[in-house]
């Protein structure tokens, strides 16, 4: 089921990639939709979420108030981690490019971006410690090396396992941002 008020994809679901007058480009917007791991994740989370706050209801009628507290807290907790990994990936506007992570926000603005590539090599599955050969969505920013930063999107991340052709259009969305708004 497409969800296309999550994605930026909704000028690209036409047959031709001419964007459209009202298509505003300073909004953040992310090239791709969420992948179905990062989804399920998400959706566990929130389900987990849903019976700690019911046990918190419980609680608070049969216990203390503070207990309660402290559990309705720890509800808090899980559903702000669903909504940051929904959150997690690659934005681009007009001024930038945003990655966004489970703990910190990255923003590069458009001038210090020298390249942004494709590349094979050994990525990690799932965000696990456990690599394997893959594509990688790489930053080179001025003065930085390339393998300073973490890649922008990976074919074995949460968003593309098992969803090739997918990788290859949010990587070439990416990359035609980079290009339009780059400044050499």
């Amino acid at each position: 089921m497409p969800l296309p008020f999550l994605t930026a994809d909704r000028a690209f679901d036409t047959a031709d990639d001419v964007a459209l007058p009202y298509d505003d480009r300073d909004r953040w917007r992310r090239p791709y939709r969420p992948g179905p791991w990062r989804v399920g994740a998400a959706a566990i989370l929130l389900l987990l979420a849903s019976f700690v706050l019911f046990a918190a209801v419980i609680i608070a009628a049969t216990a203390s108030v503070s207990s309660a507290g402290v559990v309705f807290a720890l509800a808090l907790v899980a559903i702000a981690w669903a909504l940051r990994l929904l959150r997690m990936g690659a934005w681009v506007n007009a001024h930038g490019l945003r990655q966004v992570s489970l703990f910190s926000t990255r923003t590069t603005p458009w001038a210090q971006v020298v390249t942004v590539r494709t590349v094979q090599q050994p990525v990690r599955w799932l965000g696990l410690p456990r690599t394997v050969q893959g594509q990688a969505l790489l930053l080179v920013r001025r003065g930085r090396a390339a393998e300073a930063l973490p890649p922008l999107l990976t074919s074995h991340n949460a968003d593309f396992l098992g969803r090739g052709p997918a990788f290859d259009r949010a990587a070439d969305s990416v990359e035609v941002w980079a290009d339009e708004y780059r400044r050499d």
